[in-house]
C-alpha cells in the first residue's frame, strides 16, 4: 500500500521550508532533527503545531521538513504555512477553517532596509543643536 504525500512550500521573511505530509504518528522533523529539538522554543513550536489543532490532525500526520534562510523565527512561520498548504491540498474541508485562523497567507513583512545618513532603519545620530 502507498502512502500519499502532500508536499508545499511556506515562505517568510528571507526563509523558505519545504513540507511533506503523509499519515503516520505524528513525527516531526525538521532538517533531520526532531522539531522540538530544531525549534527550541515552546512558543515557535506552538506556532507550528497550530494548523494542525485547527484541522484536528495533530498526532495523525508525520510532517518532515527543510527549511533554510533567515532565522528561527522565519523558518518556523515558513513551517507554519507550509503545514497550512499541505493540509488545504490534501483535504478542500480543512480550507475553510485554516483560512478562517489567518494560516494561509503568507505575511508580507520584511526587513526595512538601512538609509544612508542614518544608524538603522530609521533610528538616526543624536541632533546636535550647537
Amino acid at each position: 500500500m502507498a502512502t500519499t504525500v502532500y508536499q508545499a512550500t511556506g515562505r517568510r521573511k528571507e526563509s523558505m521550508a519545504s513540507v511533506r505530509l503523509t499519515t503516520g504518528g505524528g513525527k516531526m522533523l525538521v532538517n533531520g532533527k526532531p522539531m522540538r529539538q530544531y525549534l527550541a522554543k515552546d512558543s515557535l513550536m506552538m506556532h507550528v503545531e497550530k494548523p494542525l489543532q485547527v484541522t484536528d490532525q495533530l498526532g495523525k500526520l508525520d510532517v518532515i521538513c527543510s527549511a533554510r534562510g533567515g532565522g528561527l523565527s522565519g523558518q518556523a512561520g515558513a513551517i507554519m504555512l507550509g503545514i497550512a498548504r499541505a493540509l488545504a491540498r490534501m483535504n478542500e474541508e480543512f480550507r475553510k477553517p485554516l483560512k478562517k485562523a489567518g494560516l494561509l497567507t503568507r505575511d508580507p513583512r520584511m526587513v526595512e532596509r538601512k538609509k544612508y545618513g542614518q544608524i538603522k532603519a530609521r533610528k538616526r545620530f543624536q541632533y546636535s543643536k550647537r
